[in-house]
């Protein structure tokens, strides 16, 4: 199909509306089966919610609910398939400073000692970097104990922008900060950009990392020109550390295990990578000294005729009209005294 209109991003999804068919075939043969049934040997149909009681669904209704949920269904799927139609197609800019975000996703990163959390505020001062830039590609890898690339690096930074509700700590299966991993993958990706453009590194992170040769290693990727930032995040003072299922982490001897910002081991860290150092706050100070330390490339801004082309995307209005079609069915029934 052209995209030049109305179509669907993910037309495959369309293929689950065949589920229908069968469940229509089940109910038919399911409400003849009943009709024929050995207890309609023994009464009346008009006697058997007398006796049984329960009362069989008419026809009428029992179709009525089937055709009822088939739309609900049918409402799904459209959502799923992703109906679009309007687009803009912009030009593509490629800069050469290139930025690439590793964000601490650990268990520390849920201590509150900084409103709403040491994860909310890092959400926050990626949105804040997002929105302030306007010359350096981005992206963005979560690490825990296991590193995600959420996204490489790229001039969208707009699908960056938009994963950023969904970074939660329940991402991360095993608990800890393995950073090295992170650095490996963060390698990967940089190392096939140009070696005249400007490739850095920023850590989000509250500096509670355990790993020998940290500052070795981010020397040797310095040597390679990948210059290393980090954004503390947190307090001297720290906090409890919540638990999964609710409480504190606790030490050994049974105590509440406190986190606070190791600003001490962050600041050796830019110091090996050949960056800087900041903490977040509330004001743009910060991200702003970020976004003009990572572009300092050699390479000028190259503007291409290339074009992109980014559709407006409509998944939403199936998605509103199943909400209001589903409102009736959570309304509290009336108590009976």
């Amino acid at each position: 199909m052209p995209e030049t209109g109305f179509h669907f991003e993910q037309p495959g999804w369309l293929w689950a509306l065949l589920a229908l068919v069968p469940v229509a075939v089940w109910l038919w043969r399911s409400s003849a089966k009943a009709a024929r049934g050995p207890i309609h040997r023994y009464a009346d149909p008009h006697l058997l919610p007398h006796l049984t009681g329960t009362r069989a669904l008419k026809t009428t209704e029992r179709w009525g609910r089937f055709l009822r949920w088939s739309g609900l269904w049918a409402l799904l799927i459209l959502a799923m398939a992703g109906p679009r139609w309007d687009y803009e197609d912009i030009r593509l800019f490629h800069p050469g400073n290139n930025l690439l975000i590793l964000l601490d996703i650990s268990r520390s990163m849920q201590v509150d000692d900084v409103p709403p959390s040491r994860l909310g505020r890092a959400r926050q001062e990626i949105q804040d970097l997002i929105l302030q830039n306007r010359q350096v590609r981005l992206g963005l890898i979560a690490f825990a104990s296991v590193p995600h690339v959420l996204s490489p690096i790229t001039e969208d930074t707009y699908t960056i922008l938009n994963s950023l509700p969904a970074l939660s700590t329940d991402l991360a299966r095993l608990q800890g900060s393995r950073l090295h991993q992170a650095l490996d993958r963060a390698e990967n990706l940089l190392g096939s950009l140009p070696e005249d453009s400007a490739r850095s590194i920023l850590l989000i992170s509250d500096g509670d990392l355990d790993e020998p040769g940290l500052t070795a290693r981010i020397e040797k990727l310095a040597g390679q020109g990948i210059r290393f930032h980090v954004l503390g995040i947190g307090t001297e003072e720290g906090a409890r550390i919540p638990a999964q299922q609710g409480g504190w982490i606790l030490d050994r001897t049974g105590q509440p295990v406190l986190s606070s910002l190791n600003e001490t081991l962050l600041e050796e860290l830019a110091a090996a990578g050949q960056g800087i150092y900041q903490v977040a706050d509330y004001r743009d100070d910060d991200t702003e000294e970020i976004l003009e330390a990572a572009a300092i490339t050699r390479l000028p801004p190259e503007a291409s005729d290339e074009r992109t082309r980014i559709w407006n995307e409509r998944f939403y209005l199936p998605l509103l009209l199943l909400a209001v079609l589903l409102l009736p069915n959570f309304r509290g029934r009336r108590r009976m005294w």
